[in-house]
């Protein structure tokens, strides 16, 4: 028979309570012995309020531990709003008297180490957990307090799993909630950005139904094609209302983007792009070509001759007229730097010429009438290209036809065609389906940038740049204003062309193509006295026209003389006249006299 050994005995450690009156005053006290708690004075804990009982419970140390017990009192114990009869007190733990009597706070002094030398078997932590909270083993039997500590605990870690499993699922809930929510928010965005997509390119076909239906009712003159024009143009006008709205709404030109970079994503809008699927690097490549317009004067000079001679007024009331965007004003500066006697090298389709670099096949299809000197490097006054007022509206008939045929309402579609389209670019164009959300500038550069000459590529990203500039110059460090800031001028109160500048640059080209021409073998030698003697006449000077014509080389012609002559030398031939007057600083052909005659006037009369 095996021996007993007999339980250590533990000195209970002491316990602090602090005690919470309906007053509001805190005291304080400590027991290190059991102790009652009630209103009775005897009670080692005397609370002398209504709510608590003659007796109301006791402290007592057990198993080594405090428990606070109820003794039947008529208000009962409460711990976070629950009765209890049996509070174990291990380190700290409130209780309410009452439901609404004094609370009890109790924090329990931790317990000394003890020595080897201690009586007994040292306490640790891994036994308190052993005992009380540790899964009870098989054939293990415990006192009536460790069992009713263990059946609390289970019972407290039972609702503690229900609460955080709760809380869990809460979490989760939530979680899936803004899950759900930003998986809402994106689809409703993406459905936005579709919706924006269908509405611009919608407009984008309309702009080409109503260009075909403008040409039908121009031949016809029918007033019900012009009415049908009109209702298409309303109709248009609300589809640009719905998608401006979509774009707010989508924030596409959030604050994040800079000044320029949103004067990027305009002009591309006002090109015919849109700005919902702008390939990513579009940005970057345009802000690379602005940089090659700031490494050099060519901007600002050709923008300063453009307004000068109000080329710039001139050119965007032609493309309004054809519903196209005054920023093509930029593809003139590409093409001449808006020079009208500039002349193009020669090719296969022979010699481009004039501001808008006609070739001949393409200048008589759009009306204009192609000189006598049309396979010669030379400016020729009988050259209807090199007149602005012509070549501009016939280009502007030009490009809007690329518009709403080949380039389906793309402006970017339209330059790349202007440049180089038949040779190669109308090709890749025309490989792509006929409508505006598959044919278009983006798709392009997408399918086919491989293919794109770069010549081409380079002539589209200069203008585009140009145009990003010419909104805002001072932006991108240029000290010249927006040229098209003023579209409201009228004919009547533009600007004249300045013929001083026109004048020189006319007699430079005309002195180097001609010097060497048979008709002038001593013109060469003279050409400096020829220049005084027919240059633009100084202030105060009165001039006069002489008319000049040979019909075998040179169509009618019209030319400054100083005052007194009335005609052409008799003693000179006729030949070496017409030569003579093409190689001073003033010659011009008949046509264009009419839109510089106010100018001069102008000039002299000051």
């Amino acid at each position: 028979m095996g021996f007993l050994k007999s339980k250590p005995e533990i000195s209970p450690p002491k316990i602090t309570v602090s005690l919470e009156s309906g007053s509001g005053e805190t005291k304080l006290f400590t027991f290190s012995q059991p102790f009652r708690i009630g209103r009775l004075p005897d009670c080692e804990l005397c609370i002398p309020e209504n709510c608590v009982s003659r007796t109301h419970a006791e402290v007592v140390f057990e198993d080594g531990e405090w428990l606070l017990r109820d003794l039947n009192s008529a208000n009962g114990v409460y711990v976070n709003g629950e009765l209890a009869q049996t509070v174990p007190i291990t380190d700290s733990v409130t209780v309410r008297l009452g439901n609404v009597g004094p609370k009890l706070a109790f924090s329990v002094e931790k317990p000394p180490v003890k020595t080897a030398g201690s009586v007994g078997t040292e306490t640790t932590i891994a036994e308190y957990i052993n005992r009380y909270f540790e899964p009870a083993k098989k054939d293990v039997n415990f006192g009536t307090h460790t069992m009713f500590v263990r059946q609390a605990f289970a019972k407290v870690q039972t609702k503690q799993k229900k609460k955080y499993w709760m809380i869990i699922a809460a979490l989760a809930v939530l979680v899936s909630g803004v899950g759900a929510y930003a998986f809402y928010e994106r689809h409703q965005a993406q459905q936005q950005r579709k919706l924006a997509e269908d509405i611009f390119y919608n407009m984008k076909s309309l702009d080409v139904d109503i260009a075909a239906l403008e040409l039908m009712v121009m031949e016809s003159q029918s007033q019900r094609g012009k009415d049908e024009i009109l209702t298409f143009q309303a109709r248009r006008k609300e589809m640009q209302k719905n998608y401006d709205k979509f774009l707010n709404s989508l924030n596409v030109y959030n604050t994040k983007l800079t000044e320029q970079d949103r004067l990027i994503l305009r002009i591309a809008r006002i090109f015919g792009e849109c700005e919902m699927n702008m390939p990513p690097g579009f940005v970057p490549e345009v802000h690379k070509y602005i940089d090659r317009w700031k490494s050099t004067d060519r901007l600002a000079n050709a923008v300063s001759v453009a307004v000068r001679n109000g080329y710039n007024v001139r050119i965007s009331q032609e493309m309004l007229a054809q519903d196209l965007p005054p920023q093509f004003f930029y593809l003139a500066l590409q093409e001449s730097n808006f020079d009208p006697y500039i002349i193009g090298p020669e090719t296969r389709k022979g010699i481009a010429k004039g501001m808008w670099q006609f070739i001949p096949e393409t200048a008589i299809k759009y009306g204009l009438r192609v000189g006598p000197l049309a396979d010669l490097r030379r400016p020729d006054p009988g050259d209807d290209r090199h007149r602005v007022d012509l070549a501009t509206k016939a280009a502007a008939h030009y490009l809007k036809d690329l518009y709403s045929t080949d380039a389906q309402a793309s402006g970017l579609l339209v330059m790349a065609s202007y440049n180089w389209g038949e040779n190669q670019v109308l090709p890749l164009i025309r490989s792509m389906p006929a409508n505006p959300k598959d044919r278009n500038f983006w798709e392009l550069l997408t399918k086919h940038r491989d293919h794109i000459p770069q010549e081409t590529y380079d002539y589209v990203f200069s203008i585009v740049s140009a145009a990003v500039i010419g909104e805002n110059p001072r932006l991108f460090g240029f000290s010249f204003d927006n040229p098209l800031g003023l579209l409201e001028q009228s004919a009547s109160t533009q600007k004249a062309p300045i013929i001083n500048e026109i004048v020189s640059r006319v007699a430079e080209q005309n002195r180097r193509f001609y010097s060497d021409s048979r008709a002038d073998g001593a013109l060469a030698q003279r050409d400096t006295a020829v220049t005084s003697e027919y240059g633009v006449a100084g202030r105060g000077q009165v001039l006069q026209i002489a008319k000049l014509q040979d019909t075998r080389r040179f169509v009618p012609g019209t030319a400054l003389l100083p005052k007194g002559q009335n005609s052409v030398q008799p003693t000179i031939p006729q030949e070496q006249q017409c030569a003579r007057f093409l190689a001073s600083t003033t010659i011009f052909t008949e046509n264009c006299w009419s839109d510089l005659i106010s100018s001069l006037e102008a000039n002299i009369a000051s």
